[in-house]
């Protein structure tokens, strides 16, 4: 299995935070914008493509003992680009209430990540024991 350094995992939990907070805080909804294109291109490319892994990577340290599953990581990067789409298309559309209320629980999901709790491996967790419930019923 294929594994992704945590400080990697962190520093995108961190510019998410960042850009959420400051989307948040000034009302800026292009920021919600430039961070789905952020993290579209993270999913797309993987690490090397993400903006805030990039920038923010030095500043967290790389113990080569801590990982996360890279399937993990792509599902968990493939739940935010859902939050940030739902979110860029609210505001799309004039439903400003929604864009922010799921760019704010794409916030609580990275915050709670970056405090040592993560919702996305809950819902995967979750994801495969259905998957083999399903499996086994059909079996």
């Amino acid at each position: 299995m294929r594994e992704v350094p945590l400080s990697l995992v962190k520093a995108n939990q961190t510019g998410i935070v960042i850009f959420v907070v400051l989307a948040l805080a000034f009302q800026w909804p292009w920021l919600i914008v430039i961070l789905w294109v952020i993290q579209v291109l993270g999913l797309a490319g993987g690490a090397k493509w993400n903006l805030f892994v990039t920038a923010l990577q030095r500043f967290f340290p790389r113990k080569r003992t801590e990982t996360q599953a890279l399937e993990l990581t792509k599902f968990n990067n493939a739940l935010a680009v859902l939050f940030l789409s739902i979110s860029f298309l609210a505001f799309a559309v004039g439903w400003s209430l929604v864009g922010y209320l799921f760019a704010a629980g794409l916030l609580l999901a990275a915050g709670a990540a970056l405090l040592g709790y993560c919702v996305g491996c809950t819902i995967y967790f979750q994801y495969k024991q259905f998957v083999s419930r399903h499996r086994i019923k059909r079996g």
